[in-house]
């Protein structure tokens, strides 16, 4: 209790804490999966539970947004609460990957079932991404009865884990997306207990190479030795990508020193699942080999398979590469790094097809402003020590999109995710104390903000969401 006799922000949030999981458990064992192939009946019936949440809430305005090949967008709005307040967008999502082999989960994916030997720990899939978010949004919401001290608009995307097309849409309709601040609450911490904001999100592309040699496989004992192999062509320009160390050798592509805070070595190696005696690859500091330079992966390899080998010297041969590349560097650019170096290749004398593919750019917030020091007073608050920066390999499409549509607008990226939950892999879980600190983050976030918004806007800030 304060010394008033109010409840404290975090009293307030605990009591909200046994609805708020019903809630999660009840949109967990929806199967909101929007890829191909799935029904859209779950998507649909996760979209309303949302909704009337939402309404619960005391939201006042909430909208549907249809747009071509896409899931429907749950937007909602919430009027500033007098002229000199921000508004706050907060972007989340409701659909999930896949569960994919159920054999390799502990119990049923879309039966929400506390994890054994972990106190207030749920495992299913979507239950950390992203489900756990909307309800930190919906709690937040629900703590201030739908009146908190900031304007909102809230944006939940129904297709984030395949792709959609309503990543390109806010810079069409900048006005709908007007805001003075952006929480995207797709991410979480580090490590559970350890306040964390993302700074910065990896760019990425793909590129195809391909080697033709033969028209058609020849015996290897008539014809290897001087007969050329694609197979053997194609590693032989793959193993130029990188140098010794395994360091990116490819020119042209941005690497910087990391100076935010990262994983150990044991943490890394555990969460990769690295076998005993496997050396990491690569030089520098993990957040510089994962976060702040780029990555070359052969996500895909098109050979003849172990199993139906015959003795024949191959003839055709194709790799899909999947590049990572610096927040800020240009997509364009790295994509063009990779596939020079790759054109630039003759193994044996033998040229290569390179083929580019999709790219989509990196990001990095502007940190420093009103924004960013009401959330670290906020993440303090909530987990009772000073957050860190740390920066991610992955994307979140849309907030180059939002980003776009409203520049001036401050990016803050926390939630109830953590880096130990097994996003988009068996046994997927989140932890309620997460999701709770995330409430209070979320609450003491839009609180501080609103006090500090009109001294720190001036008579000219950015943003645009009076």
């Amino acid at each position: 209790m304060d010394a008033d006799g109010s409840q404290t922000l975090e009293e307030q949030v605990d009591a909200l804490m046994d609805g708020l999981r019903t809630d999660l458990v009840r949109l967990a064992a929806i199967p909101s999966v929007a890829f191909p192939g799935y029904p859209s009946e779950p998507v649909e019936e996760a979209y309303d539970l949302i909704v009337s949440l939402l309404r619960e809430a005391g939201v006042p305005t909430i909208e549907r947004i249809d747009l071509p090949d896409t899931a429907p967008v749950i937007y909602a709005e919430i009027p500033p609460p007098h002229p000199d307040a921000p508004t706050v967008l907060l972007y989340g999502h409701y659909d999930v990957q896949p569960a994919g082999a159920v054999s390799l989960w502990l119990s049923p994916p879309f039966d929400p079932t506390p994890v054994a030997g972990v106190p207030g720990a749920l495992r299913a899939r979507g239950i950390a991404d992203d489900k756990s978010n909307v309800i930190a949004h919906i709690g937040m919401l629900r703590l201030y009865g739908g009146r908190p001290p900031v304007g909102i608009k809230l944006v939940l995307e129904g297709q984030e884990e395949y792709g959609s097309p309503f990543d390109d849409y806010p810079p069409t309709d900048p006005d709908r997306f007007a805001c003075d601040a952006m929480v995207i609450a797709d991410l979480g911490n580090l490590r559970p207990g350890t306040p964390t904001l993302t700074i910065g999100l990896r760019g990425a592309c793909e590129v195809t190479v391909e080697v033709r040699t033969l028209t058609e496989a020849r015996h290897s004992g008539g014809f290897g030795g001087a007969a050329p192999d694609a197979l053997l062509a194609l590693l032989r320009a793959l193993s130029t990508l990188h140098d010794e160390h395994g360091d990116v050798a490819v020119p042209g592509l941005r690497r910087d020193p990391w100076e935010g805070t990262t994983y150990t070595e044991e943490e890394f190696r555990d969460l990769a699942s690295v076998r005993d005696g496997v050396p990491l690859i690569g030089t520098g500091s993990l957040g510089e080999r994962l976060w702040s330079g780029p990555a070359v992966t052969v996500i895909g390899l098109d050979a003849p398979d172990v199993a139906g080998a015959a003795s024949a010297v191959v003839p055709y041969a194709r790799a899909k590469l999947n590049l990572r590349f610096h927040p800020l560097q240009d997509p364009r650019e790295a994509r063009a790094a990779l596939v020079e170096h790759l054109r630039a290749q003759r193994p044996f004398g033998i040229p290569l097809t390179v083929t580019p593919g999709d790219t989509g750019p990196g990001f990095e917030a502007r940190t420093g402003g009103p924004a960013y020091r009401a959330a670290l007073t906020a993440l303090k608050e909530a987990w009772g020590t000073q957050a860190s920066y740390v920066a991610t390999g992955g994307s979140i499409p849309l907030v180059n999109g939002l980003a776009k549509a409203v520049p001036g607008a401050e990016v803050l990226l926390f939630g109830a995710q953590d880096g130990m939950c097994n996003l988009h892999a068996p046994n997927e879980r989140v932890l309620l104390s997460e999701v709770r600190n995330t409430v209070v983050a979320m609450a003491a976030f839009v609180r501080e903000y609103a006090a500090d918004f009109r001294a720190a806007r001036g008579p000219a800030a950015p943003g645009g969401g009076r």
